[in-house]
């Protein structure tokens, strides 16, 4: 079940957190990942701890924002392979506030990373994948993308937006064999999100404040998305397509 084998992968922002719990969970299903993100640091961290396993992985250096670079990345990738397989638009970036704190710069700084960099990397990729007649993509959205999420304006307007991108994706090119989904996690207890809540006077009171707005009374665990990411990527999952993934601990049960 779930099997990547011979899979050829990418994950962009796997450097750490989530992308890089989506890389290893690839990697022991069989697939070759690129890892690719800007922190070279915590690329190659991801990809020993792969290479530990005996599994096969390898660091790419990408920044989502430049469609130069995206486009070196596949000819990187199709020089080695000849194919993408799997994208995993992973890479993302957060904002607090409300529209009236928020300025313009926040707001293209967030569309740069969350919007416009999916799709730079989508389309870098998704000719190749229509030539071969397959391709899968899959975006990572949030539960910001489905429900409002208070003081989150600007977060809140890319994630719909990697929504609306996911579905026009999908209806566009499902007769051309591609599928295109997105995961929309509730709050995730990364290393970011963990540092975070080091800076707060009460870093255990903000836990809780972050984790009860959860019907679960906790945060997930990077491996958790992973584990839907991994069956998104299979073939399990092969009559689906255009859909959101919801795993928010039962945030939007009750919205």
């Amino acid at each position: 079940m779930f099997s990547l084998q011979n899979k050829i992968t990418l994950v962009t922002g796997a450097g750490s957190g989530i992308g890089a719990a989506i890389a290893e969970a690839f990697a022991k299903a069989g697939a070759h990942v690129f890892v690719a993100d800007r922190d070279a640091t915590g690329g190659h961290v991801t990809v020993d701890k792969i290479k530990a396993t005996k599994a096969s992985a390898e660091f790419i250096a990408l920044d989502v924002t430049s469609e130069a670079d995206c486009e070196r990345v596949r000819q990187t990738v199709h020089s080695a392979f000849g194919r993408l397989d799997v994208l995993v638009n992973n890479a993302g970036i957060g904002h607090v506030g409300t529209l009236l704190q928020t300025n313009g710069a926040d707001l293209d700084r967030m569309y740069s990373v969350n919007v416009r960099g999916v799709f730079n990397v989508t389309k870098a990729f998704l000719a190749g994948m229509i030539e071969h007649k397959v391709g899968n993509v899959i975006n990572l959205a949030s539960i910001g993308g489905v429900v409002a999420v208070r003081d989150r304006l600007a977060y809140c307007t890319t994630k719909f937006a990697v929504v609306g991108f996911t579905k026009s994706i999908a209806l566009d090119h499902a007769k051309q064999g591609i599928r295109c989904n997105c995961i929309c996690p509730g709050r995730v207890e990364t290393p970011f999100v963990t540092a975070r809540l080091k800076e707060y006077p009460d870093p255990v009171a903000a836990y809780k404040e972050m984790a009860s707005t959860q019907a679960l009374g906790r945060m997930a665990k990077p491996d958790e998305i992973a584990a839907a990411a991994l069956y998104l990527a299979s073939d399990e999952s092969s009559f689906m397509t255009g859909s959101e993934f919801i795993i928010d601990g039962g945030w939007s049960a009750g919205k």
